[in-house]
């Protein structure tokens, strides 16, 4: 496993709520500093959180002696590709779940007048109270250092989280006028078909990780 593998995970992280909001916030009276307030309060989450899963699953392998450097796979890399695996479980069933679930349209309203404060604020609240994002940082941070990762590894993963937020606010720079047309689209893909890309890539993760516990 290379960062390559867990990069499609970023997906997993924007699709839904997360990029309809970053779409409203790029339609909004002050789409850049709004948009930058968002991005830089996914930032504040997405990277504790995914460096602590690291360091936790980091410190448990080698107080226990597990090392990806011997022959064969020692009983604590078994056991972390079992919680993986649950883990990927778990995500796979509340992705589902919420499928059709893209927020309220009630705090949804107050995205036209956002302010940077309240932007970064919302993009706290998304990364750290959804229970798929949650799930998705354990997953990748846990997966990563069991496979003796470094952190650097992470990085393309928090890179192109943010990205694919960017995205809204990149198209209203790049299309102008022409955004009024794209941005709508982005955000009704969101709405309605954002989890089934999501399924496929996390059902993908659940093949590598299967492919690991059983091999």
């Amino acid at each position: 496993m290379d960062f390559l593998t867990i990069l499609p995970m970023a997906v997993v992280m924007v699709a839904g709520t997360q990029l309809v909001a970053a779409v409203f916030l790029a339609s909004a009276d002050r789409p850049r500093r709004a948009s930058a307030g968002f991005l830089a309060g996914a930032a504040a989450a997405v990277v504790p959180v995914t460096t602590l899963a690291w360091l936790v699953t980091k410190d448990i392998k080698g107080a226990v002696g597990g090392s990806g450097h011997r022959a064969g796979r020692s009983p604590v890399e078994t056991a972390i590709d079992g919680v993986v695996l649950a883990l990927l479980v778990v995500l796979a069933v509340v992705v589902f779940l919420r499928r059709h679930r893209a927020g309220s349209p009630g705090w949804m309203g107050k995205l036209q007048h956002a302010d940077p404060g309240y932007a970064f604020r919302l993009a706290l609240a998304l990364f750290l109270a959804m229970p798929s994002d949650n799930l998705t940082m354990l997953t990748v941070g846990a997966s990563a250092a069991r496979h003796d990762l470094p952190w650097w590894h992470l990085l393309p993963f928090m890179l192109l989280t943010l990205l694919l937020l960017a995205s809204p606010l990149l198209a209203l720079v790049l299309l102008g006028r022409r955004a009024a047309r794209v941005l709508p689209r982005i955000r009704d893909w969101a709405y309605h078909h954002s989890w089934i890309v999501s399924e496929i890539v996390i059902g993908f993760f659940i093949l590598i990780t299967g492919a690991d516990l059983m091999g």
